[in-house]
Parts: C-alpha cells; sequence; structure tokens
C-alpha cells in the first residue's frame, strides 16, 4: 500500500484567498494572512488516485502526495516579477509551519526528494511543463529560484522542531485554521 511522503508547495496563480477550483485542486491553502482552509479532499485520498476522488495539484506526482498552496500570483511574470497577489511573509509562514506539522503527523522527512516545490518537481520531469510556482518571494527579491525550495525546507524543520516541543499548536478558528505559538 501506498504511504503518504511527499509535500508539494505551490501558489494558487489567482487572488490572495482561496476559490473553490483552489479548495477541490490542494489539500491545504493559506490565505494572505496565514489563514489555513482545509481542501476537499483529505490527504489520504491521494493514496489512491485511480479511482478519480483526490486532490490534483501535481500532475504525475499526486499519489502519496499532499498539496499545499498558497493563495496569490495571478498574472505573475517571472522576468518583471510583478503582480497584483504577491505572496506575503504571513502565508509562507504559515505554509512552512504546516509542512513541519503534516511532516511530524505522518512521519514525512523534510528533504529535497519528499517536500519540494512544484517548479522542483517540474525540473525533474523529462516532459517539463513549466511550472514556476513557488520560484519568487516578493518580500525576499534576493532568494533566487534555485534557493527558495532550500528556504522553505530549512524553515519546515526549525517549525518540526518547535512543534515536537509544543511551541506551536494547530487550531481551528472559524472555516479555517491557524497556528497559535504557545509560550
Amino acid at each position: 500500500m501506498t504511504s503518504l511522503s511527499k509535500i508539494c508547495l505551490h501558489w494558487t496563480a489567482g487572488a490572495n484567498i482561496p476559490c473553490k477550483v483552489d479548495i477541490e485542486a490542494y489539500h491545504f491553502c493559506i490565505d494572505k494572512f496565514g489563514r489555513i482552509y482545509k481542501g476537499n479532499h483529505k490527504p489520504e485520498d491521494n493514496l489512491n488516485c485511480q479511482d478519480g476522488n483526490y486532490a490534483k495539484h501535481c500532475g504525475g506526482g499526486n499519489t502519496g502526495c499532499i498539496g499545499i498552496s498558497v493563495c496569490g500570483m495571478a498574472g505573475f511574470d517571472l522576468k518583471n516579477k510583478k503582480t497584483n497577489y504577491p505572496l506575503t511573509q504571513n502565508q509562507i509562514e504559515a505554509m512552512v509551519c504546516l509542512v513541519g506539522y503534516l511532516s511530524n503527523y505522518y512521519g514525512i522527512p523534510i528533504n529535497e526528494k519528499s517536500v519540494f516545490t512544484h517548479f522542483e518537481f517540474d525540473q525533474k520531469q523529462r516532459k517539463r511543463q513549466g511550472k514556476i510556482d513557488i520560484t519568487y518571494l516578493h518580500y525576499l527579491p534576493t532568494l533566487s529560484i534555485d534557493e527558495v525550495g532550500s528556504y522553505f525546507r530549512t524553515k519546515a524543520n526549525w517549525y518540526k522542531q518547535k512543534i515536537k516541543e509544543g511551541k506551536y499548536k494547530f487550531e481551528k478558528k472559524g472555516d479555517f485554521y491557524e497556528f497559535d505559538y504557545i509560550d
């Protein structure tokens, strides 16, 4: 039986809040404030991608893979680095904290083979689709395309440890979730 063994990080290429399409495509979506919304599919739905009932976030790589997407980057042009919906630091912090949480929960190690951006996944395919998510952070403009995934994994490992120590708690707040810091 397949296990959940990977996490793929995306941006929605939409506005800074999740829409119906985003909620269907990803297991978790994160708005500009760092609020986390669960998708229509549980991560476990991606154990079997033959039945059509799974989150279709990573063409050719969905089986055993959890999809997390930060909302934003509609109309982004990689050359000019412009969009009306840039990703926020709050979103990225929530995303890497969620990676740490899911890593603990499902026993997924945080390394480049098991936690990667959609861009990194695409770069390893024989037939590339030109995916550019996530390759740019407006609040860290000097971070190169090739450094983004490593930056995320480093932060996620830090959060993973803090979560193990009981410093962050995943809490439901109405129709979304947030991580609360426990002092």
